[in-house]
């Protein structure tokens, strides 16, 4: 591809309005235009890479048993009602009707679709198992989009499908997509960690993101340095630890004038943070819920809504919904509560004697224990991982780390098949619940990523098999014709090799060609000048590198090769 013919043109500053790297360097390299908020065009660089990326894909799930389909991304809304989830998305998903006034959504995923695909063709426990698989366009109504094609509204999407007769079966589908997606990233050049995660709005027990590290990543992943533990801080478990159990003294009531924080307790009475009961307030499903966790510890609002049944709207109380209740914000215990829903985290079982709220201003309590004193109504881990924290397999301490979800994977069980009634018959014809299992890949985010975890100050360092060409070919003073017709020859002469080469033909000085080569980030940049033609010899550099060599033109083609497969 010649520069001067190629659609799109680069910027020579950065654009005030990307936060990311990758979506700075993506706009300045022309790679992307943006429609409205979180709805981007691609390019033809973006998408020769994103084809790239998908080709990947599709060799692995090809390689571990899928069939590609094509699903509808226009979907009655009744399917979404079914499963429930029109609810559990709530704004997320885009809404539409026909002109017949029949609601419609624009899907984000597929899972209802494909179960009811699935439960027209399956008729036998011989039909399965069954790994299906598409890439196809989503639409989720992020309330903040952001980063580019971190977070958008509008994306491409591998997700795929598993379908087994029993547990042991999912087990076995979902380890094969589990190696299906390192081998994705590995080809794709691209480091992750595979962490424990919360399966949110898709739903069922089990679940893994893989994450590539990055400071500008939103995720958070809780490592252990020994490697016996790795999750994403929404799932993550820790050692909490444990105080030493007195015997249960009497309940003295103390009189804390102004005092309404735990800080402030603990620095009036002089007692460590574990010592106390934190009570914190929350509405779910217009119900007040009374949380209780030991006041060294933050709740975890992920691992709250999931003991609450996965309650969608999750939310902190207001100050005028707390007093409703009739609570003292800052003086409050769950001790003589009466009609509200008290959660409560097991480290209020770790420890005797705490400091709580009396239930009015300025006074709390003494010696206040679980069971003997107040009884919560679920009690459960609902605390979040911290530095410090340390791990609960081995006592090494945790570590934290941003990161990019790129992958995720999820044992969904019968949360589909049974509300959606998808059946097989076993082999004496009674029927059985089909257990799932689904595995989705962002294919414009990870090429983000991908730019996140590989870049300089420059520009772009593409990943060998991602970037949208293999080679730049940079011709200096392109007027003089002894250059122009050995620049041309030798880029002829590389694509008859097979070579995928971005050949700088413009009328450009010295310097902006060398800057677009290092934004434009293709692994291997080639220099064509009037020294070189002299000497019959081309300069070559990895884009990795500051140092350069030359090499005779009629060998060039081999070093190449040899640079891209190492």
């Amino acid at each position: 591809m010649r520069m001067s013919r190629m659609f799109g043109k680069t910027l020579r500053n950065d654009p005030a309005e990307a936060e990311l790297a990758s979506h700075r360097l993506m706009l300045r390299a022309g790679m992307i235009y943006q429609v409205s908020a979180g709805v981007y065009s691609y390019m033809p660089l973006a998408l020769r890479s994103l084809r790239k990326i998908e080709q990947i894909i599709r060799e692995e799930m090809d390689a571990a048993g899928g069939q590609e389909v094509m699903m509808s991304a226009l979907q009655p809304l009744e399917f979404w009602d079914e499963s429930g989830r029109s609810d559990v998305l709530g704004s997320e998903l885009f809404r539409l009707n026909d002109r017949r006034e029949r609601p419609l959504v624009l899907a984000p995923t597929h899972e209802e679709l494909l179960t009811y695909m699935v439960k027209a063709n399956v008729h036998s426990y011989r039909d399965l198992p069954l790994i299906i698989y598409q890439i196809q366009t989503k639409f989720r109504d992020e309330p903040r989009p952001r980063g580019g094609l971190i977070r958008v509204r509008e994306f491409d999407m591998k997700d795929a499908y598993s379908f087994d007769v029993d547990q042991d079966g999912l087990d076995v589908s979902y380890d094969v997509m589990a190696r299906a997606y390192r081998n994705i990233f590995s080809r794709c050049g691209l480091e992750t960690i595979e962490v424990e995660a919360d399966s949110g709005a898709i739903g069922g027990k089990d679940s893994s993101e893989f994450i590539l590290v990055a400071e500008s990543g939103e995720d958070t992943v809780v490592l252990c340095p020994s490697k016996d533990y790795a999750a994403n801080a929404e799932k993550a478990v820790f050692a909490k630890p444990q105080q030493d159990i007195e015997p249960h003294l009497p309940i003295e009531e103390v009189h804390t004038p102004g005092i309404k924080t735990i800080e402030e307790l603990c620095e009036f009475l002089n007692e460590p943070a574990s010592k106390t009961l934190k009570a914190v307030f929350y509405v779910a499903s217009e119900e007040l819920v009374f949380v209780v966790i030991r006041g060294d510890l933050e709740v975890n609002e992920v691992k709250l809504s999931n003991v609450l049944g996965g309650a969608p709207d999750l939310h902190l109380a207001s100050p005028k919904e707390v007093r409703e209740h009739g609570l003292t914000a800052g003086s409050a215990s769950p001790i003589g509560l009466d009609g509200i829903k008290v959660v409560a985290d097991n480290s209020v079982d770790m420890g005797s004697n705490f400091l709580a709220g009396a239930n009015r201003p300025d006074y709390h309590l003494r010696n206040t224990n679980h069971r003997r004193d107040f009884e919560a109504d679920i009690i459960d881990d609902i605390a979040l991982a911290q530095p410090g924290d340390s791990c609960e397999k081995c006592g090494t301490e945790l570590v934290m780390r941003r990161g990019i979800e790129v992958g995720h994977i999820f044992k969904l069980g019968t949360r589909y098949s049974d509300v959606l009634e998808a059946h097989y018959p076993d082999e004496q014809g009674e029927p059985q619940l089909i257990l799932m299992g689904c595995y989705g890949i962002g294919v414009g985010r990870l090429l983000g990523a991908a730019i996140e975890q590989n870049h300089d100050e420059n520009g772009m360092m593409l990943p060998a098999n991602i970037a949208p060409y293999d080679v730049s070919l940079v011709a200096l003073n392109m007027q003089n014709e002894s250059i122009s017709e050995s620049a041309q020859a030798l880029y002829d002469e590389l694509r008859n090799t097979g070579l995928e080469v971005l050949f700088d033909d413009r009328n450009e000085s010295a310097g902006v060609k060398f800057n677009d080569a290092d934004l434009l980030g293709l692994p291997v940049r080639l220099v064509v000048s009037q020294r070189n033609i002299r000497d019959g010899v081309v300069e070559v550099k990895r884009r990795s590198s500051s140092d350069a060599e030359t090499v005779a033109v009629g060998d060039v083609a081999a070093k190449i090769k040899a640079m891209l497969a190492g």
